[in-house]
């Protein structure tokens, strides 16, 4: 069944057609018509590239507000190791998960730490499995919503681990419900995101049938009332720190370093994502073990919801790691026990996604096919995207399948203007020449 839901979505009111989100789109699914964007649910991968160029703000990520926790008797944040690095140097990420508990949470838990634990079961299913190579990482939902629409053939090459936020909500929740006796549903586990696209991956996890979290907050929204109560904190020392590799995971090549570099690589932004798994596809980097990929050029720390500058996250994220990265804060013995019980796989199929075709009726898809090509001969080819389409295919496309008028491309209607004007030309010249000879 067709998941229609998105992490975005366009508020109509504030939006003015300005086309930045249209032509920043990676994979086509935005129009502009009658001044006004709109989203093709089937195109779209939730990457949230759209929201950081619209200069109306009128694309807004769906995340979630603190009254709709207000049902759980027990609240958890947990924060995005994104989150450590959108603060000052000297405020370390055990003061921030302090901090998080002052402005209304009963409580917050690294995922960082379960980061490195995701680490050392990654590197245990490349020396143990025998699937096809290279390897891709799951942990950035767009990437994998970027697999299932135009990649498929790919789905195999996701890793069937699970992710550090989802393995850090199971713990939390375990912990309290044991602590506390509470059930599971009575606790509320909330993620503190750097992008939109994790709202997705927690509303419909792709290999099952429920997430351990409850929900998303930005880190811009929270960012404020964090900043008030540190502000406040006069100093306070917190004797347990946040430690080991796991906090890395925010920059790139966050993962690669908690495994056997050689054999892996690092790659963020989507142009040259999609062009490395184009080399996957046609054989190639078969002697890669594992892609580190992000959808965002410079990794999580870039992610749309944050509040830092992304070049001075990462030397946050550096500077933490190198203060607290070298002790580690997991057992891989007993991180290794727990792969072997498959703590950490995910047993579940990734299902393709892809884009709606011309027509569900075979004979019916190839009659439009011809007359798209048709259309499509008659366009300039220039990709101006004035139509409001990205491209002249996509043009001819939607004339295909929603009726667009070819009128809204501006080059069609110039010819017809200049045919239009010639006629008028001849016929007034024809009745001159008549007033003359009368």
């Amino acid at each position: 069944m067709r998941n229609d839901f998105r992490s975005i979505r366009i508020d109509t009111e504030k939006c003015e057609g300005r086309m930045a989100c249209m032509r920043v789109c990676p994979t086509q699914a935005i129009r502009v018509r009658g001044s006004k964007a709109t989203l093709l649910n089937d195109r779209c991968i939730d990457c949230g590239e759209c929201v950081r160029v619209c200069p109306n703000h009128a694309i807004i990520p769906q995340t979630s507000s603190f009254s709709d926790f207000s049902k759980f008797k027990y609240t958890i944040a947990l924060p995005s190791p994104v989150f450590y690095s959108q603060f000052g140097k000297d405020v370390s990420p055990s003061v921030i998960l302090n901090a998080l508990k002052k402005i209304g949470f009963d409580d917050a838990y690294d995922v960082a730490c379960a980061s490195e634990s995701v680490s050392i079961a990654i590197q245990e299913y490349l020396d143990s499995n025998k699937s096809p190579r290279p390897l891709i990482a799951p942990f950035c939902p767009a990437i994998v919503r970027l697999v299932q629409v135009r990649y498929p053939n790919l789905l195999d090459n996701l890793i069937p681990i699970e992710s550090p936020m989802e393995i850090a909500a199971r713990e939390a929740k375990h912990l309290k419900m044991k602590e506390l006796g509470l059930k599971e549903k009575e606790i509320g586990c909330i993620y503190i995101t750097p992008c939109p696209a994790k709202t997705i991956s927690i509303k419909y996890p792709p290999r099952k049938k429920h997430s351990f979290l409850d929900g998303t907050i930005s880190i811009s929204e929270i960012y404020p009332s964090l900043v008030q109560v540190l502000s406040k904190s006069n100093g306070d020392t917190i004797k347990t720190d946040i430690r080991g590799l796991g906090l890395g995971w925010p920059i790139v090549g966050g993962q690669v370093a908690c495994l056997k570099a050689e054999d892996c690589i690092s790659i963020a932004g989507l142009n040259d994502v999609t062009r490395i798994f184009e080399e996957i596809e046609n054989g190639k980097l078969k002697d890669i073990q594992y892609i580190e990929c992000h959808s965002c050029p410079t990794a999580c720390v870039g992610g749309q919801l944050t509040v830092e500058n992304p070049y001075i996250a990462r030397g946050r994220v550096l500077r933490v790691v190198k203060k607290f990265g070298s002790v580690p804060c997991q057992d891989r013995d007993k991180i290794r026990e727990l792969y072997q019980k498959n703590f950490f796989s995910l047993l579940g199929k990734i299902s393709p996604s892809p884009v709606a075709p011309l027509d569900e009726d075979i004979s019916r898809a190839i009659q439009k096919m011809r007359q798209k090509q048709e259309i499509y001969d008659l366009l300039p080819k220039i990709d101006c995207g004035a139509c409001g389409a990205p491209s002249c295919q996509t043009f001819a496309e939607d004339s295909v399948k929603d009726g667009t008028s070819m009128g809204e491309c501006i080059f069609i209607s110039m010819k017809k203007f200049e045919t239009l004007t010639g006629n008028l030309h001849d016929t007034v010249l024809k009745h001159s020449r008549k007033v003359r000879t009368t």
